[in-house]
């Protein structure tokens, strides 16, 4: 399976981290050099997830040089807060890049979609000979969730918005998936939710204000997460090089979701990689499932990864869940 166009969408507007740290209270210092967030793109008018997904997909679908016509199936990684509530976007995202005969479907594990679609598209090569092109597209735009003076979200102060695309074929030439693994702590389960606007507790014009993404237990989270991170993130990261028959000194280039600076130290020091090996992603926060894509997307252009390069993708969602993807760029 091949990755052979890549798609980003960004709005215009940005929040600077001089006002996250008026919104939220805190010295700009601190977002800037503890959070590692310098600007991330917020929404404009009509910047909708399902609709900046498909402003990326028609980017990826260019980037392969290929119509909507020859997409056998969409998969769509749209953020569940979206567009419209109890709503599937891979319709929609099909309707628009004039994709008439694909299928398709929706799929969330928060911030871990896109490399859990990655594993989810091979399942689907190997199991339907008939499917040669898969689009996986999504749209996100979490950070109107969060509320500046909740301290307890504070590392999510990074969310932003956009969208992003890959579209994936049986064939090469292009960058080819070689492994994938994925991890899931259970005992995480409800760490991070909105909590109302479901069926526990309906949404009313009480509890309107409280639609917001919170922690459930900041302490416990922190203190399991302090244990649990970035042993997740090696675990992945090292168990997919194993499959592929590599090992860290191998890779040429990782792409990192954004975390704070000391986080993504951490994975670099962990797996023995230098800072020029990755790209951190302080001019666009995080933009939840979409991180591994924007930031091949900006290696590809910077110029860090070309023919031959050998490529990790890592992730973490709340959850919570680990995922990571090796990938190597092969020539035509």
């Amino acid at each position: 399976m091949y990755l052979s166009g890549l798609g980003v969408y960004l709005p215009t507007p940005r929040m600077t981290s001089g006002e996250i740290a008026a919104a939220s209270g805190l010295p700009e210092w601190v977002v800037r050099e503890k959070l590692g967030i310098q600007q991330k793109p917020v929404p404009g008018p009509g910047d909708d997830p399902a609709k900046m997904a498909v402003s990326a997909a028609r980017g990826a679908l260019e980037d392969a040089g290929i119509s909507g016509a020859e997409v056998d199936v969409v998969l769509s990684i749209v953020e569940e807060y979206k567009d419209y509530p109890v709503w599937t976007s891979a319709p929609y995202i099909a309707l628009e890049v004039s994709a008439g005969r694909a299928w398709g479907f929706d799929l969330n594990q928060k911030c871990a979609s896109f490399i859990t679609a990655l594993s989810v598209a091979q399942g689907l090569f190997a199991a339907r000979s008939e499917v040669g092109t898969i689009l996986v597209a999504g749209g996100y735009r979490n950070g109107d969730l969060i509320d500046y003076r909740d301290e307890n979200v504070r590392f999510m102060y990074d969310l932003g918005a956009g969208g992003a695309a890959a579209v994936l074929q049986r064939e090469g030439p292009g960058i080819r998936l070689l492994s994938t693994r994925l991890k899931t702590d259970p005992a995480l389960a409800q760490s991070v939710l909105v909590p109302v606007g479901g069926t526990v507790q309906p949404l009313t014009p009480e509890t309107l204000g409280q639609f917001k993404l919170r922690v459930t237990d900041p302490e416990g989270m922190r203190s399991r997460l302090e244990a649990r991170s970035l042993p997740g993130f090696l675990e992945v990261i090292g168990g997919a090089l194993e499959d592929a028959g590599y090992t860290a000194a191998d890779l040429d280039y990782l792409a990192l979701l954004h975390m704070k600076p000391s986080a993504h130290r951490a994975v670099l020091e962990g797996l023995g990689l230098a800072e020029d090996q990755t790209l951190y992603l302080c001019d666009y926060g995080h933009l939840g499932q979409l991180d591994p894509i924007l930031s091949l997307q900006l290696a590809r252009g910077a110029g860090k990864i070309g023919p031959g390069s050998l490529m990790a993708l890592a992730a973490a969602g709340v959850g919570y869940h680990w995922a990571a993807a090796v990938l190597r760029w092969e020539e035509a």
